[in-house]
């Protein structure tokens, strides 16, 4: 079985990597091929990659390539992960809205629109050679904005195109954790889309046990959300937010914490990680080390900008966190193991969501087995939430439908529509920001 990784000199290669390293001996995949625009990325990743097989005591095979179409010829699986634009890109993303005194947040904020007007034609020219070329293919998607770049790419695969994001699967096992129960043992009720979702069960043997949760301070303390919400305004909502949500339920806090830190986050792994690929890595050992070294500096920094705004204190809890890599991996044996496992995923609605049409990508429990992913019911959904829900899978057609006709017109509404973005001025502004500053826009914009 052939496997495509698109995006493979990126930092986090090594990640999807090691987790398929760990699928030995239950998975028969004979052939992993990197592909990536620039040679020297893939050059300084590969030797981390051999350090990995190394420590692994086993070797899967890869080799790299910048031809697209050889990437995925024949391929069974493409794993998607790239950024246009870079990280250069992300500080735009992030310090244009933020000169307009709106909260950039290159996802779910406004950055993510940019984001995806640059990101979105791309992918879907990797979608449609996909088509081309490894026909039956499934293409797992952690490109962000993970959502609506799923839902593009979706027009071109259908439902085999699946959007991956490790958030929601952390919340559910730190809100185990905090239960004292393993995760296994319990049933997640979660809906939403990628980044604004909301957790409103855990569920043992049919008891909902969140309302227990929910009701003792002390537990609440115990892990990030409880942190960094607090148990008066979760208790309020009685669900447990995914954690993107502190960037709108405390939207202006936010934008404080940032105005006073010395250096964005992007700004912070841009520097980072421009070391990183400037160095030679030497034997693979060293490449790992260096590499180990500068993953554990970017993921303490995740989401620090919310943590200050909360007055969390410490780095972010990374203990429960799997990795993308792991949703990915996990996805993959699903599939072609045909295990019938519950993920939660970014895919088609179909009805899970009954105030959405059938199409529009959700992120929500799905069942997955070799048939692909089959999303289920969820319970009912507060007005509150179906609001902003509905807001945003507008603002995410918009921006889609910006992007593939090119239409400034559209993506001005777009950014007006986002609820973190107070006018239409400011959208407007915003919009010609990007274009000055963001060389991608300037030429499918102009």
């Amino acid at each position: 079985m052939k496997l495509a990784l698109i995006g493979g000199g990126g930092f986090r290669a090594p990640l999807v990597y090691s987790a398929l390293l760990d699928t030995a001996g239950r998975i028969d995949l004979d052939e992993i091929v990197l592909h990536d625009l620039e040679r020297d990325r893939l050059a300084r990743i590969e030797p981390v990659l051999e350090g990995l097989a190394s420590e692994h005591e086993n070797h899967l095979p890869f080799r790299s390539t910048t031809d697209l179409r050889e990437a995925v010829e024949g391929a069974s699986f493409v794993f998607c992960a790239i950024r246009v634009g870079q990280l250069a890109g992300r500080v735009v993303d992030e310090n244009v809205p933020l000169s307009n005194g709106v909260l950039g947040q290159e996802t779910t904020g406004p950055g993510g629109i940019c984001f995806a007007l640059r990101t979105i034609p791309a992918m879907v020219e990797i979608a449609e050679t996909t088509a081309e070329h490894a026909p039956e293919a499934w293409l797992i998607n952690f490109t962000n904005p993970a959502g609506m770049v799923t839902e593009a790419v979706q027009q071109v695969l259908g439902e085999r195109a699946i959007g991956i994001c490790d958030s929601p699967s952390g919340l559910c096992r730190r809100v185990a954790a905090a239960l004292g129960i393993a995760a296994g043992e319990l049933n997640f009720d979660y809906f939403g889309l990628n980044h604004l979702g909301w957790l409103s069960g855990a569920r043992q043997r049919g008891r909902n046990l969140l309302p227990d949760l929910l009701a003792d301070g002390s537990r609440l303390e115990s892990f990030e959300e409880g942190r960094l919400f607090g148990g008066e305004w979760l208790r309020s909502l009685g669900m447990i937010p995914n954690e993107y949500l502190y960037y709108f339920y405390y939207n202006s806090d936010t934008i404080d914490a940032v105005l006073q830190s010395a250096q964005s986050r992007g700004a912070y792994l841009l520097d980072q990680q421009s070391e990183f690929y400037s160095t030679n890595g030497g034997s693979a050992e060293l490449a790992l080390e260096a590499w180990r070294t500068t993953r554990h500096d970017r993921e303490r920094t995740y989401m620090a900008e919310a943590r200050a705004a909360a007055g969390a204190e410490g780095d972010h809890d990374t203990v429960d966190n799997a990795g993308y890599e792991a949703e990915a991996v996990a996805v993959l044996e699903a599939i072609a193991l045909n295990k019938c496992e519950v993920l939660i995923l970014n895919t088609a609605n179909r009805s899970s969501l009954p105030f959405l049409d059938e199409t529009a990508v959700v992120e929500v429990p799905t069942v997955v087995g070799r048939g692909g992913p089959v999303p289920m019911s969820t319970p009912a959904v507060p007005l509150h939430a179906r609001a902003l829900i509905e807001a945003m899978k507008d603002v995410e057609r918009t921006t889609i439908e910006a992007a593939l006709t090119r239409s400034s017109e559209r993506a001005i509404t777009a950014l007006a529509l986002h609820p973190l973005v107070p006018s239409v001025s400011k959208a407007r502004s915003i919009f010609e920001g990007y274009k000055a500053r963001q060389p991608e826009l300037q030429e499918a914009f102009s």
